[in-house]
């Protein structure tokens, strides 16, 4: 999953909607990351719910739709056209409308710069001063966005266009996601759930992969 949607599915409180954005730039066991707990209880949602998706058989469908040239890079492709497909149908998984919620989480991660470490900073604040999540709906943006990606990525590679894939087969994906998408609503919703109710948090990281 993507920015926007570790966000939709993460709880509310800003230092765990912070974790659930830091879990793409962080490495190692959650136990030794030097941050507040709030936020290491957001990358270990985080670490869950990616567990949960790259292994659930909608995401694996999503994946071969991808065409042999691109295979490889199927997971961020994947990713990214989920962050649209769900941008595009929000109003069934959120009841606030999302100009409000991404301002909201915008304000929450800019506020808290000071715990980002330098990598996530420079990649975060351009997410909010560019408004990434409300952008990706748009299939021009995302072409943008997956193209900026493209140059960061090894000369030659083929991920310039790669929306053209969404576009080819826009039902079958959505089709996917729209299936997908309640399944890991009730899995997060599980996974922060435990989170509250445990004696001691630290006692769910032998669960969690890399922990």
């Amino acid at each position: 999953m993507n920015f926007l949607a570790h966000l939709r599915l993460g709880p509310a409180d800003p230092q765990q909607a912070l974790g659930g954005l830091l879990g793409d730039f962080v490495r190692g066991p959650v136990a030794a990351i030097a941050l507040p707990d709030p936020v290491r209880q957001g990358i270990w949602l985080h670490r869950r719910i990616d567990a949960f998706t790259d292994r659930h058989p909608l995401v694996l469908r999503s994946k071969t739709r991808i065409s042999g040239e691109r295979r490889r890079y199927a997971g961020i492709m994947v990713d990214m056209f989920y962050d649209h497909l769900l941008a595009r149908n929000w109003t069934q998984f959120a009841d606030q409308p999302l100009a409000m919620f991404t301002a909201q989480m915008y304000q929450a991660v800019l506020s808290q710069q000071a715990l980002m470490p330098e990598r996530a900073r420079a990649v975060l604040v351009r997410m909010a001063e560019q408004d990434w999540l409300g952008s990706y709906a748009e299939l021009q943006n995302l072409h943008q966005a997956l193209d900026n990606m493209a140059r960061r990525l090894r000369p030659g590679n083929p991920l310039p266009g790669a929306v053209d894939e969404l576009e080819r087969d826009y039902q079958g994906f959505e089709n996917d996601f729209l299936a997908f998408m309640p399944e890991v609503i009730e899995f997060a919703e599980s996974q922060a759930a435990a989170l509250r109710e445990a004696a001691d948090w630290r006692s769910l990281l032998s669960s969690s992969p890399n922990a």
